[in-house]
């Protein structure tokens, strides 16, 4: 996510329409009856778009970045 949000808005939408023709060529590969390369790579591809879309959608609506969560236990 670090990645995604160092990216400029032009930047994650490129980033989204590689991925989204990537993902496309999948489904095309499953349609037509073969077996894709990497069973989970269509998975990946649709969390990656959601990432991505995540992100700008934060933008436009200018929500704080969300830290890191601190570990569970006690203080020191």
């Amino acid at each position: 996510m670090a990645e995604l949000r160092a990216l400029t808005e032009e930047e994650l939408n490129r980033k989204i329409q590689d991925i989204e023709n990537d993902l496309l060529r999948e489904r095309g590969v499953a349609a037509m009856g073969g077996a894709p390369p990497s069973p989970g790579r269509m998975r990946a591809l649709r969390t990656n778009v959601a990432r991505a879309l995540t992100v700008l959608n934060e933008r436009r609506l200018k929500l704080p970045v969300p830290r890191a969560p601190r570990p569970a236990g006690g203080r020191a």
